[in-house]
């Protein structure tokens, strides 16, 4: 499909940026294997746990739209994490129909002995990048991100 600009066709350039975006993600993937390796988790789990490591206890609803997932992947995400003791649910205290998931002690132990997990290897491939190149990057991402969530 060509747009008005002369020569420019939108299905080869959305295929260049799907590519682009799957091999970012497969990259991400081998790039988090040793912190996945050491505990046994798979890559929704591992983005699981650090989401909810950085940004502490939330609902199982705002925890689906940080990865990205639906409530009931998420939900099952989160059973999986509570049998290996790495998550919790916690009832809200203010209102006992709220329940909020957060990582556990375990997680929190296990992961400080983890020395470099996910995080660690995206920022060390991310080192040699100037300040100007990564704020392109997260620009373009969540340009993405927002294109694919309309």
């Amino acid at each position: 499909m060509k747009n008005s600009q002369e020569g420019y066709d939108m299905t080869e350039s959305a295929n260049q940026i799907l590519h682009a975006y799957l091999r970012a993600s497969r990259q991400m993937s081998i790039r988090s294997q040793g912190f996945l390796g050491r505990l046994n988790l798979t890559y929704p789990q591992t983005v699981t746990l650090m989401i909810l490591d950085a940004d502490g206890p939330m609902p199982i609803s705002d925890l689906a739209k940080a990865t990205g997932s639906a409530n009931s992947t998420t939900s099952g995400v989160v059973d999986r994490l509570e049998k290996l003791g790495l998550a919790q649910r916690i009832r809200s205290d203010q209102d006992r129909r709220k329940i909020f998931v957060s990582v556990t002690d375990r997680y929190r132990d296990i992961r400080t002995k983890t020395v470099h997990d996910a995080s660690d290897q995206f920022a060390e491939a991310l080192q040699d990048l100037n300040q100007e190149e990564q704020e392109r990057i997260l620009d373009g991402l969540n340009l993405l991100a927002d294109v694919l969530s309309k």
